[in-house]
C-alpha cells in the first residue's frame, strides 16, 4: 500500500548530535539537495567551538537548522518542525526550541543509561512519557547503520560512523530529496578511499529504503519548488560570497588581489576560498599573525594591489595600527571583519553586531574609515564589491562587517551577468603631476579627494609615504600645525564626501507611524517580523543601512519623518548611540547578545509593542 504525501508549504530541520556525529556535514548534504530541488531556503549551522568538547555532553551538541519553503523567506527560522536527536545531549539541548506536536526522530541506540546521566536524566525520554506531547519516533539509526554496512570490510566503529549518512537517507526520503547529488558527492570525497564511499553511499541508501519500508513513517511531506526569478541560481553561504565579491571585486578592479590572513574563526573559510583561485591572480598569505597579515595586505596595496585582510573582532584589534597606517597613507585596503561574541575570545562560532563602534573609531588619533555591511549571506558578494569599489576610488581602507550569522549561514544565489558587475577601475599615475614636473603625492582629485596612486619603481615618480605626518601636496614630513589640521581635516572630509545612495523606505502605503531600522544582518529577522504585522493589519515601516559611515544623506530625513524608531541591534546599542547622537531622534533600542540571531517572533512582539505604546 503507497503511503500518503502530504503537500507542505514550509519546513523547519533541526540535525542535533555529537560534535563528531557529522552534523554540519548531513545539514549541508540534505542543504544541497534542497537547493537543487528549487526550493527557497535559509539555513543556521551552530556548533561549539572546541575542537571536541567530551562526548556525549550539552557543551559538545552541534546542530544544524535548516528552513526550506514553497516561497520567499527570510531567516531560518524561528523553531524546528523536526528535530533529529542523534543522543540524548542533542535531544536536551534542543528540546526547549521544539513547540509541541513536533516531529522528534531520536537514535534509540545512543540512550544508554551512561548516556543519559550525562546530560542529568533520570529515566529515558523515550520511554517515561515525558515527550508525550510531542510525536516521537523511535529508530536505532547506529544499529541499523552496522546492519546495512554488515558486507563491508569496515570495522563496527567504522561503520558506526555513516550514521548520519543514514540519517540523511531516511530524511531525504521523508521530504522527497533528490539523491544523485548526495551519490555524487560522496563519491567525489572519498574518491582516494572507494571502500568508503561505497559505504556511505549504502548507508544514504539504506536511510531512504528504511522510510520507504518502515510503518514508523506512514506520511511523507513534500515541498514544491519555490518561484524564483529566472535566472542561474546555487546556494552558497555568506564567506564563499564574500571572497566571490573579492575576486569579482579584482577583475572589474582590473587589479591582482592579495590577502593577507591570519585564520580565525569565523573568518578562515574566506582564506580557504580564496586560496583556490590561482588561476584568477589571486595570491593568498597565511601570515605568523593578525599583525603581519594587514601588513602585508597594506605592502601589497602600495605596489599596486587590491589588498585585503580577513579577521574577526580580536584581529581587529590587533589590526587597529596598521589600519591607521592605511588612513594616513591613504591606501587602498579592505579589512573583513567576520564579527563574533567577545570580548576576547567569547564565544568564537557565535554571532554578534559588536564591534560597530571599534570598526568607526577604534585606531588613534582623527582616523575616519568607511563602513559597509552586508545584509544575508548572497548579499556578502555585493558588499565585497562595494568596498572594493570605495577602497580603490577614495584611496582609503574601508571595513566590511560580516558576522557569524551571515559567514555560516546560506541561502540560493542568482549568478550576476558578468556585463552587469561595475567597473571600478582606477588608473595608475603614471607622469608628474607637478607644475614644475614633479610628483607630488599628496595632490588631490578635486572631486573625490583622493591622492594619486603610483606603482613604486615608476621612473620620475619616486616618493616617499609613512605613518608620520605629511605635508599637503608634497608629502614631505611635517610638523607644521597648520598643515596637520588641514591634513586631519581632508582626510575626514574625503570619507565623509563619499557617493553612497539615499536609505529607501519600505512603506506600502506611506502612512505608517513606526519606523523600524537595521544594520547588517538583522534584515532578515527584521523583514520577518514587519511581514507578519502587515500580515495582521499593521502598518509599520522599515529601512535598512548598508552603508554605516558616511551614513547616506538623508538620513536624518528619514529618520524624522516617523512617530516613533526602533532599531534591533545583537549589541547593547551601538548604532542607537550614533544616530541619537547625530540626528537628535529618540531611537528606541532592542538589544540581545545570546550569540544568536533575532526571533522573526521575537521581533514582531516587539513591534506591535512599540505601534500599541502612546
Amino acid at each position: 500500500m503507497a503511503k500518503q504525501v502530504q503537500q507542505l508549504d514550509r519546513v523547519i530541520i533541526r540535525f542535533a548530535g555529537d560534535s563528531g556525529d557529522g552534523m554540519q556535514l548531513t545539514g549541508d548534504r540534505f542543504t544541497a539537495g534542497t537547493a537543487e530541488f528549487g526550493n527557497d531556503l535559509s539555513t543556521l549551522p551552530n556548533f561549539p567551538a572546541e575542537i571536541r568538547a567530551p562526548q556525549g555532553t550539552l557543551p559538545g551538541v552541534s546542530s544544524f537548522q535548516l528552513h526550506f519553503a514553497d516561497h520567499d523567506i527570510l531567516t531560518p527560522g524561528d523553531a524546528p518542525n523536526v528535530l533529529v536527536a542523534m543522543n540524548p545531549a542533542a535531544l536536551k539541548a534542543n528540546l526547549g526550541d521544539l513547540p509541541r506536536g513536533s516531529d522528534i526522530i531520536a537514535n534509540t541506540d545512543e540512550f544508554t543509561k551512561r548516556n543519559l546521566q550525562k546530560v542529568g536524566y533520570a529515566t529515558n525520554p523515550l520511554e517515561d512519557d515525558s515527550l508525550a506531547e510531542w510525536r516521537v519516533h523511535a529508530v536505532p539509526l547506529t544499529s541499523l547503520t552496522v546492519k546495512a554496512l554488515e558486507g563491508f570490510d569496515l570495522s563496527k566503529k567504522d561503520a558506526e560512523r555513516s550514521k548520519n549518512m543514514f540519517a540523511l537517507g531516511l530524511l531525504s526520503w521523508l521530504y522527497h530529496r533528490p539523491t544523485e547529488h548526495t551519490i555524487k558527492f560522496l563519491e567525489n570525497k572519498f574518491a582516494k578511499k572507494p571502500e568508503i564511499a561505497k559505504a556511505n553511499i549504502a548507508a544514504f541508501q539504506a536511510g531512504w529504503n528504511y522510510g520507504e519500508t518502515t510503518e514508523s513513517f506512514s506520511v511523507s511531506y513534500e515541498v514544491k519548488p519555490a518561484r524564483l526569478a529566472p535566472g542561474v541560481y546555487r546556494n552558497i553561504s555568506g564567506n564563499q560570497a564574500l571572497a566571490y565579491g573579492l575576486i569579482a571585486a579584482s577583475v572589474q578592479a582590473k587589479l591582482p588581489l592579495f590577502l593577507g590572513s591570519y585564520p580565525i574563526t569565523p573568518a578562515s573559510d574566506i582564506l580557504h576560498e580564496l586560496s583556490k583561485h590561482k588561476r584568477f591572480g589571486i595570491r593568498t598569505f597565511q601570515a605568523e599573525d593578525e599583525i603581519a597579515g594587514v601588513g602585508a595586505a597594506l605592502g601589497a596595496a602600495f605596489g599596486g594591489a587590491l589588498g585585503v585582510t580577513t579577521t574577526s573582532g580580536p584581529g581587529v584589534a590587533l589590526k587597529a595600527e596598521t589600519v591607521g597606517l592605511a588612513v594616513t597613507t591613504e591606501l587602498p585596503l579592505i579589512i573583513v571583519d567576520v564579527q563574533r561574541a567577545g570580548p576576547s575570545t567569547g564565544m568564537p562560532t557565535k554571532t554578534e553586531q559588536t564591534d560597530l563602534l571599534m570598526a568607526l573609531f577604534g585606531r588613534n588619533g582623527e582616523s575616519p574609515v568607511p563602513v559597509v555591511a552586508p545584509m544575508s549571506p548572497s548579499d556578502c558578494f555585493d558588499a565585497a564589491i562595494e568596498a572594493a569599489r570605495i577602497a580603490v576610488k577614495y584611496r582609503t581602507p574601508v571595513m566590511l562587517l560580516s558576522d557569524g550569522y551571515l559567514a555560516n549561514g546560506s541561502e540560493p544565489w542568482r549568478l550576476p551577468e558578468v556585463s552587469d558587475l561595475p567597473d571600478i577601475s582606477q588608473e595608475f599615475t603614471t607622469a608628474p603631476n607637478g607644475e614644475d614636473g614633479t610628483f607630488l603625492p599628496f595632490k588631490r582629485d578635486t572631486e573625490t579627494l583622493a591622492r594619486p596612486w603610483a606603482i613604486p619603481g615608476t621612473a620620475g615618480l619616486e616618493h616617499r609615504i609613512g605613518g608620520i605626518e605629511k605635508a599637503d601636496g608634497t608629502g614631505n614630513i611635517s610638523y607644521d600645525p597648520d598643515n596637520h589640521d588641514l591634513m586631519v581635516r581632508t582626510r575626514a572630509a574625503k570619507i565623509a564626501g563619499i557617493d553612497v545612495p539615499d536609505l529607501v523606505v519600505d512603506d506600502p502605503d506611506g502612512d505608517a507611524k513606526v519606523l523600524v531600522v537595521g544594520w547588517g544582518s538583522t534584515y532578515g529577522p527584521i523583514a520577518a517580523a514587519v511581514r507578519r504585522i502587515r500580515a495582521g493589519g499593521g502598518k509599520v515601516a522599515q529601512v535598512h543601512l548598508r552603508h554605516l559611515n558616511p551614513l547616506p544623506a538623508n538620513t536624518g530625513e528619514v529618520l524624522k519623518s516617523y512617530d516613533k524608531v526602533l532599531l534591533p541591534e545583537i549589541n547593547l546599542g551601538q548604532l542607537a548611540l550614533l544616530l541619537r547622537a547625530r540626528y537628535l531622534v529618540d531611537v528606541i533600542s532592542y538589544n540581545r547578545v545570546r550569540g544568536l540571531p533575532f526571533k522573526a517572533e521575537e521581533l514582531a512582539g516587539v513591534i506591535q509593542d512599540v505601534i500599541d505604546s502612546d
